[in-house]
């Protein structure tokens, strides 16, 4: 963050100096786990339902902080903000949040993140390109791509991980400073005006809207509701004559119609004719791997991306529309996608033991449109050797509301078709995924349901044998890297392995 003293950040957030004369300078960041504080930084104190963050106020500052944003008095320099009794500042509820200190606080983190992102916007030359992106898939993975792209041009600073929501927002806001020219920031919805609002926390220039899911149907009814959702980003961007851009993926319908949601000017990506950042000649290799012809500007370059699945290609080409945008070469930005690295984990992230076994972790979440896009990615790498076996090892995907059961049957059909070997169903939730494969193909011992990720364990380390290929995947809370975890853990104890 740049330097502020507390006085400076009591005035931006609309707060009371306590225990400070408020020339003391934060110059390092903005924590809200007290166990990642260092010298110079600023706490917040959230109050959580478990724990608040106001009871650790005294050991962050005697960890380095120079104060503490909090909702009540604490012993330590502090800036103050009044709780908000039944409001929340937030499109985001706080469970727990009683007394609307948790809101307060809230709403003076985002106050806090628009000030710096408009001091740096205003006062700094060339000034702040503040890029938003959301989807219902891909989102991490396109962050991390554009973050490298576009550091090569100036300094850049995104979000690690899926650090998307409301904390994560103006977290990683106050990672910009003077000498940031990019910020990239990854937009989640849990509902209605939830992105509007991280859109007025930290106002994007260019925004990109990958696709529109079923992820998330508990919450919004249908894909058109997602589709409203998403498209508040569009709505929040600047004219085309203030610089405003709106990145759109040309292959979703929903996506492409929001172009009539926007005042700023339109760039379409993907493999459709009328893209101007697109895609032809697309192959994969034995690791499933793509490779294409990037065009733009009437000039193509070849990409041979790093990363595993079709799929990908959308996110490349988001990407690279950015980075065109705000200046790269049809050719710097190809060879900065096929230089590209893996960034965060648990996302199609390959990696093969001792005795041949290849295990593709890819349990951070699991979107219906994500698990899809996997298993073909599955398909086409078991392919790739004879006698290679090809396992789906499936979770349950969260938030599908009524269509859950339809979903979950769905994909396990698309195993069948897909000529998956052998498919491990995890936890009773995901039982629609086995009964669809059961009845798609008539399988018997080919779908196993196991209650939980142990047994999943044993019986991988039971029956997997050199050269298979094994995919794992489920929503994030049931924690299906585990399984991956183990069967790497210990690779000549699994069975086929040599011993």
């Amino acid at each position: 963050m740049k330097t502020m003293s507390l006085a400076e950040i009591a005035r931006a957030v609309g707060g009371r100096l306590h225990r400070a004369d408020g020339t003391e300078l934060v110059s390092g960041g903005v924590e809200f786990d007290s166990r990642a504080i260092g010298a110079g930084d600023l706490f917040v104190a959230i109050p959580g339902e478990r724990v608040d963050g106001h009871d650790y106020a005294a050991g962050a500052v005697a960890a380095g902080a120079v104060g503490v944003l909090a909702a009540r008095e604490v012993d330590a320099p502090a800036v103050i903000v009044p709780p908000r009794t039944g409001e929340h500042s937030s499109a985001y509820a706080l469970a727990g949040d009683s007394d609307g200190s948790g809101a307060a606080v809230l709403a003076a983190f985002g106050a806090l993140a628009r000030h710096v992102v408009d001091e740096l916007g205003a006062h700094e030359s060339p000034g702040l390109t503040v890029v938003g992106l959301t989807g219902s898939a891909g989102k991490t993975t396109t962050k991390d791509l554009l973050a490298q792209l576009l550091g090569r041009i100036g300094p850049t600073v995104a979000p690690p991980g899926s650090f998307n929501n409301e904390l994560g927002h103006p977290w990683t806001v106050l990672r910009a400073d003077e000498h940031t020219r990019n910020l990239v920031l990854e937009l989640s919805a849990r509902g209605s005006g939830h992105i509007a609002e991280l859109c007025r926390i930290a106002p994007p220039r260019i925004g990109v809207v990958l696709n529109v899911g079923t992820s998330h149907l508990g919450e919004f009814g249908s894909r058109e509701g997602i589709a409203a959702a998403k498209g508040e980003l569009v709505e929040s961007l600047p004219a085309a004559e203030d610089g405003g851009v709106a990145v759109l993926n040309a292959d979703d319908p929903l996506v492409a119609e929001m172009a009539a949601r926007t005042a700023a000017r339109v760039v379409l990506f993907g493999e459709h004719p009328d893209a101007r950042v697109r895609a032809t000649e697309l192959e994969l290799d034995d690791a499933a791997r793509p490779s294409f012809l990037l065009h733009a500007a009437g000039v193509h370059a070849p990409v041979q991306l790093p990363l595993h699945g079709a799929h990908q290609v959308a996110n490349a080409l988001a990407a690279a529309a950015v980075a065109l945008e705000l200046g790269m070469s049809v050719p710097d930005t190809a060879a900065a996608l096929s230089a590209a690295a893996p960034v965060s984990g648990k996302r199609m992230q390959v990696s093969t033991r001792a005795d041949g076994v290849t295990l593709i972790n890819d349990a951070y979440n699991a979107s219906p449109e994500a698990v899809r896009s996997a298993l073909k990615s599955l398909a086409t790498m078991s392919r790739a050797g004879e006698g290679r076996r090809s396992w789906a090892v499936l979770g349950p995907m969260s938030e599908l509301g009524d269509q859950a059961a339809e979903v979950h049957d769905e994909i396990g059909r698309l195993a069948v078709r897909l000529d998956i070997n052998r498919l491990v169903v995890v936890g009773e939730q995901a039982k629609p995924l086995h009964q669809g494969a059961c009845l798609e193909g008539s399988w018997g011992e080919e779908s196993v349901l196991v209650p939980d990720v142990d047994a999943a364990v044993r019986l991988l380390a039971e029956q997997l044998r050199p050269g298979d290929v094994v995919l794992v995947k489920g929503a994030n809370a049931f924690a299906l890297w585990r399984i991956a975890d183990a069967l790497l853990a210990e690779p000549t104890s699994i069975g086929g392995a040599a011993r």
